[in-house]
């Protein structure tokens, strides 16, 4: 080759050599997934650039990465966000995590003592976590009783003066501890009269908090009541409400408690609510709802059933198994109902998950990957995009105000943390059984917890801790 010609063709070939040199090395890259963000509604094939914790590059072009993951045919989504999840130690992150779960709240029960529990899962977490105070707990503290199930009466009786000002000292030092939100259980705590509740918003607005509310129990006439008490302890103290699991509480009547929610909201009060997606629930057995089970007809008991061994209930069975304590599942509602509510767009998705030894319910290790696999695939009751929205965006967003860092999580954006999901959107369904209630359900490919892949090919990688605290910040506590 003549002199010439090599020194045109290396002219030639130098800007494009140094172009490829300048390219960013990611850390990790994801390539050829659909990636899907409900936040900004993008649903195209894109390659996403990590480095860090964080997502740096949404690429139409090809991104290289020091490691990568394949991701054609698959969903790339925002992680998961569960804002009501029980079972937070390691084998309940683990279950969660194959979910494609990367942030598990507690904000129902909650914690009496914050601190603590944070500094419990410092450095050993799979996935970002976070905790309410606790008003069952503070009450159990200040009005007798021992565990974490309010009894006596702890669960039965008024609050004195002197009590309800002890409660409420007690809530507030844990939303200046960091506590993301408060947690109020009044159906395990019937005693608790409507000021007590106004007293417990009133605390919570103090600090920006929602208050995650199970509403009570009651029967017709008086059911509208259950939700109208939230309302109205919004309303009057101007702080954020969250009914939990609205299928559960309302059964039959979920509809006109959704219509109350949405007329309040329309007038501008902040109440929000979420579904699980299965007809049973599962509660402690010797919870203060459950105490006039000797005046129930004979037929009620068959709705119940002991997960250890999966034997449905009579009136000898739930009197010897309540006698001893533990968590029982009911059969209580209908595929209608939940449909219906998993179909509303008001309602999130949330868990309500429950494991303790190995027992509990399947919807702490299917349900994000059932509403994927049955409700979007199979009966098409929502779009994938607006189930994404209620598992990711959604509940990021109701933490927001108190919690900033909420803001770069529940996206799929530059700059956002890299919480991410990968799932097959033809394959994606829940296995867990109320039997077997821990079986991860299949489609789901790959899980990043802050840049780290915790999942990878379906399968867990050992020893990789990258869970963060989701906490309030110190200008709040």
């Amino acid at each position: 080759m003549p002199t010439t010609l090599r020194l045109a063709l290396a002219m030639l070939a130098t800007p494009a050599a140094g172009m490829a040199a300048q390219q960013p090395v990611y850390d990790l890259v994801i390539l050829g997934g659909r990636v899907m963000d409900p936040a900004s509604g993008l649903d195209a094939v894109r390659a996403v650039g990590i480095t860090g914790a964080t997502i740096r590059a949404i690429s139409r072009q090809s991104l290289r990465g020091r490691d990568t993951l394949n991701a054609r045919g698959l969903v790339v989504a925002p992680g998961f966000i569960d804002l009501h999840q029980h079972a937070q130690d390691p084998a309940g992150y683990q279950v969660e995590m194959l979910d494609g779960t990367t942030t598990a709240l507690e904000l129902e029960e909650g914690t009496d003592d914050v601190e603590r529990w944070y500094a419990d899962r410092a450095g050993t977490s799979l996935i970002n976590h976070g905790v309410s105070i606790s008003h069952e707990l503070s009450r159990i503290r200040v009005m007798g009783g021992t565990g974490t199930v309010a009894t006596g009466p702890a669960a039965l009786e008024a609050a004195t003066a002197a009590q309800l000002d002890a409660i409420a000292k007690r809530m507030d030092d844990g939303l200046r501890q960091g506590a993301v939100a408060a947690g109020v259980l009044i159906e395990y705590t019937p005693g608790a009269r409507p000021w007590e509740v106004f007293q417990m918003f009133r605390v919570a607005a103090a600090h920006h908090a929602t208050v995650h509310v199970h509403v009570r129990n009651l029967e017709e006439p008086f059911y509208f009541l259950e939700t109208e008490e939230i309302i109205a302890a919004a309303a009057a103290s101007g702080a954020s409400a969250h009914i939990v699991h609205i299928q559960s509480s309302g059964g039959e009547d979920t509809p006109r408690m959704l219509e109350l929610i949405r007329g309040a909201r329309q007038r501008g009060i902040d109440v929000t609510t979420e579904v699980y997606p299965y007809t049973a629930s599962i509660s402690s057995i010797e919870a203060a709802n459950n105490n006039d089970w000797q005046s129930w007809p004979d037929r009620k008991f068959a709705r119940f059933e002991w997960p250890a061994t999966g034997e449905r209930l009579n009136r000898e069975s739930f009197g010897r198994y309540h006698a001893a304590g533990g968590d029982v599942i009911d059969h209580d509602n209908t595929e209608e109902v939940v449909t219906a509510a998993v179909a509303d767009p008001l309602a999130l998705i949330a868990s309500d998950g429950v494991l303790k030894d190995g027992i509990g319910h399947p919807r702490t290790a299917g349900t994000f990957a059932r509403v994927l696999g049955h409700y979007v695939r199979e009966v098409q009751t929502i779009t994938l995009m607006e189930a994404l929205r209620k598992m990711t965006i959604g509940p990021a967003r109701r933490l927001e105000r108190r919690v900033p860092a909420m803001k770069l999580k529940g996206r799929l954006q530059t700059g956002a943390d890299a919480d991410i999901v990968l799932f097959d959107p033809v394959r994606v369904i829940d296995r867990a059984t109320y039997r077997e209630p821990t079986l991860p359900p299949a489609g789901i490919g790959a899980v990043l917890v802050n840049g780290v892949v915790v999942v990878r090919n379906g399968t867990l990688q050992k020893g990789k801790f990258p869970g963060r605290p989701v906490r309030a910040p110190s200008a709040l506590h």
